[in-house]
């Protein structure tokens, strides 16, 4: 039996090293790996398979840059032609990226079944282009995999059958509990910057929603500058971000309060949140890894899908439309601690996946 996964970007990434661990366990069960090239820089992509051992792809798509339809359309149509000479019996994906939504409307158009892992999450915001992802993922595939009882609920209230839903755990806590205990203090990022454990800010900023939108972005740097008169702010810089700050003449205005860096491989990526104060980030995986490593966060956004991390407060929202607002958030969250809480499962997402499809497909 074989299985094709469709990955593109860091987070899925991330995940698949887990997941792809788990298929390589399994006797009878093949995982053929698809890249896209959603993420093409090296240190966005090709640092995430040498560090983490992920099996090199089978197939490289190269495909990258452009509008949102433009980039899913060319996608779409290079997976179907993957499709057709592989012809594999499921079709995995993971999120809500572009790379999530080409490869699950290329095979559910030739009526191959597909598994979305982290399937469920919402944030009720149309306008973000990861939720129109994240809806139709769920909605054509036959495997719903969630990693909470808050994502199932969602599902169940937009009507999806309880067959399709498989309550499994997230898979990004079976990788903190993998990974966090190969770093430490002392690792080379923090030792570069001449920083203390815990006595800095990490900031991360990389959706369409902050980046692309002047007067959000001049707020979050605002804001970040504002925090970093009290703690040093270091701050790995994505490609879409670095391009919009350039086009707006703000790289330089940055310092001295922030620091700005290339993006880093996971490993460097865990050690700065595993030691910061507090993280500042619009991002979703970084939210959970946050409180994987018990460290406060804000999240630059105006609604986050993990609320229940906002619930028990570990996490808060501080919109971009304020950078006072967000200098205050992040300030105010040094030193905190959220409840006790297990959300995400035991930390066995990865082989539940791989077990329940294994069983569905051999029946």
């Amino acid at each position: 039996m074989k299985v094709l996964t469709v990955i593109g970007a860091r987070p899925q990434f991330i995940k698949a090293s887990v997941v792809s661990k788990a298929f390589s366990e399994r006797k009878g069960l093949r995982e053929i790996i698809v890249h896209t090239g959603q993420h093409f820089d090296a240190n966005m992509s090709e640092v995430f398979f040498e560090q983490l051992d992920i099996p090199r792809p089978d197939h490289h798509l190269d495909i990258n840059s452009g509008t949102h339809g433009s980039m899913t359309g060319r996608m779409l149509a290079a997976v179907e032609n993957i499709l057709l000479g592989e012809r594999p019996d499921a079709v995995l994906v993971y999120g809500d990226t572009n790379s999530t939504l080409a490869g699950a409307l290329a095979a559910v158009k030739l009526h191959i079944p597909v598994a979305h892992v982290e399937a469920g999450l919402r944030s009720f915001n149309l306008r973000m282009p990861e939720e129109v992802n994240r809806i139709l993922t769920d909605r054509v595939s036959r495997w719903l995999f969630t990693p909470t009882e808050a994502a199932a609920q969602n599902l169940r209230s937009e009507g999806v059958s309880s067959d399709y839903i498989i309550p499994v755990g997230d898979v990004m806590y079976d990788v903190a509990l993998y990974h966090a205990e190969r770093v430490n203090e002392h690792g080379r990022v923090i030792g570069e910057q001449g920083l203390a454990p815990g006595g800095y800010i990490l900031a991360t900023v990389h959706r369409p929603e902050n980046t692309d939108d002047p007067a959000r972005l001049a707020a979050i740097v605002n804001g970040l500058a504002g925090a970093g008169r009290a703690l040093p702010v270091l701050w790995p810089l994505h490609p879409r971000t670095r391009g919009a700050l350039s086009k707006s003449l703000r790289l330089e205005s940055l310092k001295p309060h922030i620091r700005v860096i290339d993006p880093v491989g996971y490993l460097d990526m865990v050690q700065l949140e595993k030691y910061a104060a507090v993280i500042a980030t619009d991002s979703g995986g970084v939210q959970k890894e946050a409180f994987f490593h018990h460290v406060p966060c804000v999240t630059l956004r105006d609604e986050t899908e993990w609320v229940e991390l906002v619930d028990a407060g570990w996490n808060r929202l501080a919109s971009p439309a304020s950078a006072s607002q967000i200098e205050v958030a992040i300030l105010s969250a040094v030193g905190t601690q959220g409840q006790s809480i297990c959300p995400y499962g035991r930390g066995d997402a990865s082989r539940r996946i791989v077990e329940s499809l294994q069983r569905v497909l051999a029946t």
